[in-house]
């Protein structure tokens, strides 16, 4: 073990930042308070960390003792927890039917069609007419309007995942190649939310949505997570067979109108199809919540803006519906979720510890958001009801699926470049010896897809603070087994966001201790600087007022 040097090798870099050399420093981060951690968040008894199960509960219990034990402060109004309203929702029985030119065509739910209401009532029933609306986005800054007066109520409206695609007269539109928010299916369901529409259906493709059908199929037939409150009465996807062959049935060609719907003066298009819903869930009311634990600022005039540091607790718990455990009893069915995102949320504990021993001249706050698996729903909340309003919020570092195979010569920061955070984070690499990964063009949408864009959402400057768990992240130079390691993080996509995804004691979290220790060490560096970071000009999320 490294980590005791680790600290002060950014003395001197965080010192200039800060411009007060009297602010004080992180010491080192504990791997062995790390690994405690994990084994426990990580262990069977824990249930996989289930949003609205009982491993959930134990798991906050858990944070909640340490963040005592540790000396972490409650947040106002007392203890460590902030409430989250949850939605579950889970289909029962149900279909759609469509009709045109005299035709009738009802898919097969599952194999042809998924869908599922965010309305929280346990039965619907109407009929709605399908309306083509290209890639559902209204851009302002890119001059692109899906919608162009479209009332969309009382609709159901159709569009393509992803955002539209860079052209040789505009090869930079919409980031090129790159997603953007406007491409995330959660952007489109929002949209579509917020002008009223009866339903939203998304057209699946591989190379759009950068998975297979079977993943939305897989999500539709569990229960889904919202926050409380009014949505979409239907959200689903069609296959891209069954969109061709709706498309089709109205007297329109699916693929003249996505190619229309890559141009600006694309205006939405009645398909000439009447549809049918037919719906019964299953809803219940879920309390979970956030755990938060503050470690106030040393600066009688800067300690009233913070840092937030955040890692979120759940996984995805037991799958109660997979498979009859009287025909195997020994089927595995614990999501135990050790590196997504026990490995963050131990770092965190691990991390605070060291806070609370020497406070930076800013306050700093300890996240540990709820159901981020079901949609960053816990830190959508905390940015609702901040410990700290955002304007004086300073940045979010956020922490998810840690580096579990070794220490590496760089650090990833993606998303960092599109505010100041990047200089200061390039200062803080370099006072630990360390260099900023190369970025990669971000094709999955990694960036939308973490608790810290909830806060870049609402105009906070945030990037999740890079491993090497994913490809977004850059290639990584380990310091020894090059090969070896790079092929142990390659090789943990086979275990993503499955039973699999267990502790082992042979880990060398080195590499994990360095992550967070940089994280931290970050943190401190915005906390102790004379100024706020910035974003950069020109990006959208430096227009959002908080």
């Amino acid at each position: 073990m490294r980590p005791n040097t680790l600290a002060l090798a950014t003395a001197a870099a965080v010192l200039t930042l800060s411009g007060a050399a009297h602010a004080q420093q992180p010491s080192a981060v504990s791997e062995t308070a790390l690994r405690a951690h994990l084994s426990f968040l990580a262990d069977d008894l824990l249930e996989g960390r289930g949003t609205g199960q009982r491993g959930g509960d134990l798991t906050v219990r858990y944070l909640e003792t340490q963040a005592a034990l540790i000396g972490l402060q409650q947040i106002p109004g007392g203890g460590y927890r902030q409430k989250v309203d949850i939605e579950g929702s889970k289909m029962i029985d149900g279909g759609m039917t469509f009709s045109a030119g005299g035709k009738t065509i009802k898919p097969t739910v599952g194999k042809d069609i998924v869908f599922g209401t965010k309305s929280g009532k346990e039965a619907i029933s109407f009929d709605a007419p399908l309306v083509f609306v290209g890639y559902g986005v209204t851009a302002p800054e890119e001059g692109w309007d899906d919608y162009k007066g479209l009332d969309a109520k009382g609709k159901i409206l159709v569009m393509m995942v992803d955002d539209p695609q860079p052209t040789a007269e505009e090869p930079n539109r919409f980031a090129g190649k790159a997603y953007t928010w406007y491409g995330r299916w959660v952007y489109k369901y929002e949209e579509a939310a917020r002008r009223g529409a009866a339903g939203v259906m998304l057209i699946h493709t591989t190379p759009s949505a950068s998975y297979p059908f079977s993943v939305p199929a897989n999500g539709f037939s569990h229960e889904r997570f919202g926050l409380k409150g009014p949505g979409n009465p239907v959200e689903g996807w069609f296959t891209e067979d069954m969109a061709r062959q709706l498309f089709a049935a109205g007297g329109h060609d699916l693929d003249k109108l996505r190619a229309a719907a890559e141009r600006k003066d694309f205006r939405p298009v009645d398909l000439k199809v009447a549809t049918h819903v037919e719906l019964r869930s299953k809803i219940r009311a879920v309390e979970q919540f956030n755990v938060i634990g503050i470690v106030p600022g040393s600066d009688a005039k800067l300690k009233e803006q913070a840092v937030v540091y955040s890692s979120h607790w759940d996984h995805m718990g037991i799958d109660e519906d997979d498979g009859d455990t009287r025909k195997d009893p020994k089927r595995d069915r614990i999501y135990n979720g050790a590196i997504d995102n026990a490995s963050g949320t131990a770092a965190l504990l691990a991390m605070a510890a060291e806070a609370v021993k020497k406070p930076a001249r800013r306050t700093q706050i300890f996240l540990w958001p709820a159901a981020e698996e079901q949609g960053l729903l816990g830190a959508a909340a905390y940015v609702k009801n901040p410990v700290v309003p955002l304007a004086q919020t300073a940045a979010d570092l956020n922490l998810d699926s840690l580096n579990f195979v070794g220490r590496t010569r760089d650090i990833g920061v993606p998303g960092a470049e599109r505010s100041s955070l990047y200089e200061t984070a390039g200062q803080v690499a370099k006072g630990m010896g360390l260099k900023l990964a190369p970025g990669t063009p971000d094709m999955s949408g990694a960036y939308f897809r973490a608790d810290h864009f909830a806060f870049a959402k609402a105009g906070v400057p945030a990037f999740n603070v890079g491993s090497a768990v994913f490809s977004g992240d850059g290639h990584f130079e380990f310091e020894h087994h090059q090969h070896d390691s790079s092929a142990n993080m390659k090789g943990f996509k086979n275990h993503y966001h499955q039973v699999s995804d267990e502790y082992r004691p042979e880990w060398d979290l080195s590499g994990m201790v360095q992550q967070a220790q940089f994280t931290l060490n970050l943190g401190y560096a915005v906390a102790n600087a004379p100024a706020m970071p910035t974003w950069k000009k020109g990006d959208p999320f430096g227009s959002v007022k908080r």
